[in-house]
């Protein structure tokens, strides 16, 4: 995926894939809470509440326009793989 222009996944740049920020993460309200923040004011990024470390937003990795496939937590073009055809 790096590098490669794709289209955005077919969920809300508020909503990380559960891959990337599970339903059950300790953190997640106040994740999601940081980033919607973040969002909101067209900032880059937040810092993470539990590590301090700098995320990327989904809004800034969108406009970037392309996957780097480091695994961001908020990136907005990770979708579920294709099913298999029985």
């Amino acid at each position: 995926m790096t590098g490669e222009r794709r289209p955005l996944a077919d969920r809300p740049l508020t909503e990380p894939h559960p891959s990337r920020l599970p339903s059950g993460h300790p953190d997640r309200a106040r994740i999601l809470a940081a980033h919607t923040a973040a969002l909101a004011a067209g900032e880059a990024g937040y810092l993470d509440p539990a590590s301090g470390l700098f995320v990327l937003s989904a809004g800034f990795l969108a406009r970037r326009g392309t996957c780097c496939g480091r695994g961001c937590r908020h990136c907005p073009y990770v979708d579920d793989p294709p099913s298999e055809q029985a």
